[in-house]
C-alpha cells in the first residue's frame, strides 16, 4: 500500500449538504448552492464546500445562526395551492415594495415556503409552494417532465403554420424552445383568440417568447396545471389552500419520494388556517383594499333608518340619557307644539309644579329640540 493511500481519509459519510438544508425547508437545492458558494453556510465552524457531506451530529449554521436539526422538523412535508394575482412578484423582499406571493402565505415555526416554479409579474393562475426542498428540487427539475399547461389569450391572426411551427419549435435566446401541444379554446372576440398550449420547462418567460416569435402579443396568461395538480373554479384569485395527505402522496411518487404523513393538526390550529385562508382573498393586491366610507354628520337621521331593524317604540321602555333616539312616545302626545310653555299650566303640559327658585343643576336635561329629538348624538342642531 503507498503512503499516499494510507493518508487518505476514510470515505465521507452522510448526506450532501445542499440535500439536507432543501430538506429542512431553507429553500430549493439551486438556492442553497448559491448560498454555500458565497461562503453563507459552516460546517461545524468552518465554511462549507459544494458538495460537502454532513452527519447527524455536525452543527450547521446559515448567516451565522445555528440551525435546528430535529429530526422531525426535517421531514415535514406540506403543499400548498395558491392561486396567484396580477401583479404580484415570485420573491421575498422586493426593493421596490411591491406585494409579494409570500406575503398571504401563512407563518411556519420552523423551515419557510419554497416555490415550486415561478411566473412574471403579469401571469395569473396556478403556483405551488412547500416546505420540502427536495419535492421543490425535483418538481422543477428537467428529468422528471413535469409539464406545465396555461391558458393564453394571443392578439394577432393564428394560422396552422404558425401552430405547427411551436410545436416543432423555434430558437429563442437562450436556446430552442416549443410547445409539446396546443389546442384551441373557446371564446375570445375579433383577433383575440384563446389557446391552451403545454411546455415541460420553467424558462423565463419562455410561453410568451414563444407566441411573440411568430409575431403575436400575448394579452392574457394563466397557469391552469402543473403536473397533476390542476387549478380549480372554486379557488378564488388570491387565495390558497393546503394540500390532503392523499394528494401530497400522489405528488411524491411523481417524482419518486416515498410519502410522508402529515403532522397532526390541532383544532384550534385548524381554526387558525381556515381564518387565514378566508382572510387571503382580502383585498387581492395591497392596493385593492376596501375603501372605509364614513357618514357625515347631516346624514344621522337618515342613517338610523337604515340600520337593522328594532323593536317598536311602544315595546321599549324608556331610556335615560345618552341613548341615540330620545323621542319619548308619552311626551310627545302629551305635549302640544304651538302654545309657549310659559303659559301652559302644569295640569296641562303633564309635567310636575314648579319646584321653589332656586340654582338650576348643572346636570339639567334640555328641551327636546325638532321632533322629539335632542340634540347632539351626531345629530345637527335645527
Amino acid at each position: 500500500m503507498s503512503e499516499r493511500e494510507e493518508n487518505s481519509p476514510p470515505a465521507a459519510q452522510g448526506e450532501k449538504l445542499q440535500k439536507v438544508l432543501a430538506r429542512m425547508g431553507l429553500g430549493s437545492r439551486r438556492d442553497i448552492e448559491a448560498r454555500i458558494a458565497e461562503g453563507r453556510v459552516m460546517v461545524n465552524g468552518t465554511v462549507a464546500t459544494l458538495g460537502q457531506r454532513v452527519g447527524r451530529h455536525d452543527a450547521i449554521a446559515l448567516d451565522g445562526r445555528l440551525l435546528r436539526r430535529e429530526e422531525g422538523a426535517e421531514l415535514v412535508r406540506r403543499v400548498l395551492i395558491y392561486n396567484k394575482p396580477d401583479g404580484e412578484i415570485c420573491t421575498r423582499n422586493d426593493p421596490e415594495g411591491r406585494p409579494t406571493v409570500f406575503d398571504r402565505l401563512p407563518r411556519l415555526k420552523e423551515g419557510r415556503w419554497v416555490n415550486i416554479g415561478r411566473l412574471d409579474i403579469n401571469t395569473t393562475g396556478l403556483l405551488l409552494f412547500t416546505t420540502d426542498g427536495e419535492l421543490a428540487n425535483r418538481l422543477m427539475h428537467p428529468s422528471y417532465e413535469m409539464d406545465r399547461e396555461y391558458a393564453v389569450r394571443v392578439r394577432g391572426e393564428v394560422t396552422e403554420e404558425m401552430l405547427e411551427t411551436l410545436k416543432r419549435g423555434v430558437m429563442l435566446e437562450d436556446g430552442p424552445a416549443r410547445f409539446t401541444d396546443i389546442q384551441e379554446a373557446p371564446g375570445g372576440e375579433g383577433l383575440n383568440h384563446w389557446f391552451h398550449c403545454v411546455v415541460m420547462e420553467g424558462r423565463n418567460r419562455e410561453v410568451r417568447r414563444l407566441w411573440e416569435s411568430q409575431g403575436l402579443v400575448v394579452s392574457r396568461l394563466k397557469r391552469v396545471r402543473f403536473g397533476p395538480v390542476f387549478m380549480t373554479s372554486d379557488l378564488a384569485m388570491g387565495r390558497w389552500r393546503e394540500m390532503t395527505q392523499d394528494e401530497v402522496d400522489i405528488l411524491s411518487r411523481e417524482v419518486g419520494l416515498e410519502p410522508l404523513a402529515l403532522p397532526e393538526m390541532k383544532l384550534r390550529f385548524r381554526e387558525k388556517m381556515e381564518r387565514l385562508q378566508r382572510k387571503s382573498a382580502k383585498p387581492v393586491g395591497r392596493g385593492g383594499a376596501r375603501e372605509r366610507v364614513l357618514r357625515p354628520a347631516h346624514e344621522g337621521a337618515e342613517a338610523q333608518e337604515r340600520r337593522a331593524p328594532r323593536r317598536p317604540k311602544e315595546e321599549r321602555a324608556p331610556r335615560g340619557r345618552g341613548t341615540p333616539v330620545a323621542e319619548r312616545p308619552a311626551e310627545s302626545v302629551r305635549k302640544r307644539p304651538g302654545r309657549p310653555a310659559g303659559e301652559r299650566s302644569p295640569a296641562e303640559s303633564g309635567e310636575r309644579p314648579a319646584r321653589k327658585p332656586g340654582p338650576v343643576p348643572a346636570k339639567r336635561r334640555s328641551p327636546p329640540a325638532g321632533e322629539g329629538q335632542r340634540p347632539g348624538f351626531g345629530r345637527k342642531r335645527p
